[in-house]
């Protein structure tokens, strides 16, 4: 069943996207956590002997996505506990880790062992699935965040230097904690749904506390920043029962649409102030304008149909939304009208809990352990590639991010940088 609110023709002819600009990926998927670069020139297929630029070892797993800040990559990780499902070990031996890597040559630049805030949720049920180190770490070019569930949010400068460490809530979860922070005008906001059940912005310079919102539930997501053609801007998260809108500035809730009503882990995608919401296991896609106040579920959503992603977010190009949900089912969807155009299986994906990302007309799609499938970002269905690394055997968790025409892809055990050899 699809529920249409139609589309003025105004709205049709504004067209936008959000893009990454060359070298830097300073945030989960990317500029505006849209999983979209501009670049060209990025490599269809790969291997251990075939444009592999470099490899390097990480001190520990982790689910968490690489990002890459001028001649720098940096990545959260843990070790200690928790690496083996049969013999977890002792948790008061956990370690979080971020790391730098020098982005020419893969060579480790600094690790910072970080102590948890113990005790953690047990090693056991879902946390197997991800770890301990979910969130990916986001930069403004100068300092670097990091948000660790109840071991709280952290800033370093790019020497590795701790600049603060702030609680934003001591709860856990059986599903763990995964959600990166944003960084808008002068502050990091996370959503510690987890945690402590709100969203927390804190000023970047001194981690102090600026404003907390209540009221976010069953949130895995990380937020979303909306700006208006006036100049506005929304802080948009999904939560169970309700897409909520926040005045980044203030705190203060400005709308709120209904939406499926179960745990939510993919975030929400921006184009020409519409807002694209995937209600994990409720079946529930949805297309809200931006810009309105208070309940807007009955003026301002313009279609909800019968799709669902668990944990992958989607991405926009040209008039549709693409994903590859956890099940290794690729999706496609009409953002105009809501209409899914293909939904078809990936053949030897398996399980995948990365978001799909962007880049030179394809889709990149990295499974839990059957390697990335490269799909044509076109509304017809069609597998370009499939590149594996034999030698590793462990988890891929991590969307890729996308840098000077190169992949960025992290595995439990390893960094890789793939590009085309031949450029």
């Amino acid at each position: 069943m699809k529920y249409l609110r139609p589309l003025t023709f105004s709205s049709l002819l504004l067209v936008f996207s959000v893009a990454a600009s060359a070298g830097d990926w300073a945030q989960f998927r990317g500029p505006g956590g849209a999983g979209v670069s501009d670049e060209t020139g990025l490599p269809l297929t790969w291997s251990s002997e075939e444009n592999l630029i470099w490899k390097t070892s990480l001190p520990g797993y982790g689910a968490s996505s690489p990002i890459v800040v001028g001649d720098k990559i940096l990545v959260t990780c843990y070790s200690g506990y928790g690496l083996d499902i049969e013999n977890p070990g002792d948790q008061t031996e956990l370690t979080l880790h971020l790391v730098c890597y020098d982005r020419a040559s893969g060579e480790a630049l600094w690790n910072k062992p970080l102590e948890p805030r113990l005790p953690d949720q047990d090693y056991q049920r879902f946390l197997p699935e991800h770890g301990y180190a979910s969130g990916t770490p986001a930069s403004d070019g100068k300092s670097v965040y990091a948000f660790l569930g109840r071991s709280g949010v952290l800033a370093f400068d790019l020497d590795g230097n701790k600049l603060w460490n702030v609680d934003v809530g001591s709860n856990t979860h059986i599903f763990g904690s995964a959600n990166s922070p944003l960084l808008v005008d002068g502050y990091v906001i996370v959503n510690a749904s987890v945690e402590s059940g709100s969203l927390v912005a804190l000023e970047k310079d001194s981690g102090k506390e600026v404003w907390r919102a209540d009221g976010i539930e069953d949130s895995w997501n990380t937020p979303t920043l909306v700006t208006l053609s006036s100049g506005q801007k929304e802080l948009v998260v999904n939560t169970s029962g309700k897409i909520l809108s926040f005045d980044p500035q203030t705190g203060d809730l400005l709308w709120n649409c209904e939406s499926a009503e179960t745990y939510i882990c993919p975030s929400v995608v921006v184009h020409d102030e519409t807002i694209y919401a995937i209600g994990g296991r409720g079946d529930e896609v949805v297309g809200v304008k931006a810009g309105g106040r208070g309940d807007i579920t009955e003026t301002h959503r313009l279609w909800v149909a019968e799709e669902s992603s668990n944990v992958p977010s989607p991405v926009y190009h040209e008039g549709y939304l693409y994903w590859v949900n956890d099940d290794g089912m690729a999706h496609c969807v009409d953002v105009t009208t809501g209409d899914t155009v293909y939904k078809k299986r990936v053949d030897g994906a398996g399980k995948t809990y990365a978001s799909a990302i962007l880049a030179d007309g394809r889709l990149y799609v990295v499974t839990c352990q059957n390697g990335t499938f490269v799909l044509d970002a076109r509304p017809e269905f069609k597998v370009l590639a499939h590149n594996e690394f034999a030698e590793d055997d462990s988890v891929f968790n991590a969307s890729p991010a996308v840098s000077d025409s190169q992949l960025i892809i992290r595995s439990d055990k390893f960094l890789y940088c793939i590009g085309n050899q031949a450029n």
